[in-house]
């Protein structure tokens, strides 16, 4: 079902609202803006229904917040290092929008872009974009879609792809934030798992200075499922950051048969698992949620929301020696990454 809202976006034409559902009573709610995940309502085993994203209380108020809830982030989701690259001997200047570095693709990125509608239905939405060559200082004309889809054992199926005519860094993803219990309460309180046995540590702007370390005995071990709170700010790397704000490469990558990431909240009644073929997720407590617009009187506090963003390590158009995928897209080469979220109520 597809829905116009009569307040006007930033580009003065009316926001659109699309509602997927399938049998089993759940029911994700997008918008073309930002191609943003908008809800996600789950079906409990006990018949009552739990909200499980982060979202504000109407569509005019996404364009006011800062914290990217559940928008499609392009052309590079995360940072790069003093807004700058080299890519084949030519020095790339890019928009800045965090201090000196470039965040989420820029200060106008794909979360502030209206996507076009290809196609849709009570199961799936095809969004479009198309971002012009020097787009936020990226090289290059790059045609993007992302596809959701909801599928029949609750999951929210994210699948972007993009084209380029000149060689570019792609790396897209989607910053939806979770809290299982269905409230505005401390997500520190979630248990959860992810396959890694590597993270990348970060100074205080987000930037790697140093390579990937093992987690083995540090605070970054979620080989095996721990409260969130257990070790929370216990050590410098997290403490640079005010919390989880990580990437860690995954002991999965390119594997959708197996989760890189599952959560618990903390009531035990709903799980979530995470399927990506990204080579990393971007683990974020939500440190700095403070003042965000919510569906409630009351704005997000910090730590009420939790993110796990599928993409390439941050910053990695500065590190080839990185050890995963080039983040380089070449022309006549497709650009793919899938991820899931599969809901189920325990």
């Amino acid at each position: 079902m597809l829905k116009e809202i009569p307040t006007l976006a930033p580009d003065g034409l009316p926001f659109r609202l699309l509602t997927l559902r399938n049998s089993a009573g759940m029911v994700v709610t997008l918008m073309d803006w930002g191609a943003t995940l908008l809800s996600a309502r789950i079906p409990m085993q006990d018949s009552s229904v739990r909200e499980a994203l982060l979202g504000c209380a109407s569509p005019e108020q996404y364009p006011q917040q800062a914290a990217f809830l559940g928008a499609s982030i392009g052309r590079y989701a995360n940072r790069i290092a003093d807004s700058r690259f080299t890519l084949t001997g030519t020095t790339y200047e890019l928009a800045p929008s965090q201090g000196p570095n470039q965040l989420h693709g820029g200060p106008e990125g794909f979360d502030k872009r209206r996507w076009q509608v290809v196609n849709q239905n009570d199961e799936s939405v095809l969004f479009a974009l198309e971002s012009a060559d020097g787009d936020q200082g990226f090289p290059g004309n790059l045609s993007a879609t992302v596809h959701y889809r909801l599928t029949e054992d609750n999951r929210i199926a994210i699948e972007y792809r993009a084209t380029v005519d000149k060689a570019c860094p792609v790396n897209l993803t989607n910053h939806v934030y979770f809290n299982l219990d269905g409230d505005q309460s401390d997500v520190r309180k979630h248990k959860l798992h992810i396959a890694a046995e590597a993270y990348l540590p970060v100074d205080n702007m987000g930037i790697p200075r140093t390579g990937l370390k093992d987690v083995a005995q540090t605070s970054f071990d979620f080989r095996q499922p721990k409260i969130i709170a257990s070790e929370f700010l216990s050590d410098d790397d997290q403490r640079q950051m005010k919390g989880y704000d990580h990437a860690f490469l995954l002991s999965t990558q390119g594997e959708l048969s197996q989760a890189a990431a599952t959560v618990w909240s903390a009531d035990e009644k709903l799980q979530l698992k995470v399927y990506t073929t990204a080579p990393a997720l971007q683990f974020y407590t939500g440190n700095y949620l403070g003042g965000t617009l919510s569906r409630e009187t009351e704005p997000y506090a910090d730590w009420q929301g939790l993110a796990l963003e599928s993409e390439c390590l941050p910053d990695s158009p500065n590190h080839p020696e990185f050890p995963q995928p080039d983040c380089v897209l070449l022309p006549g080469e497709e650009y793919v990454s899938i991820t899931e979220y599969q809901f189920t109520s325990l």
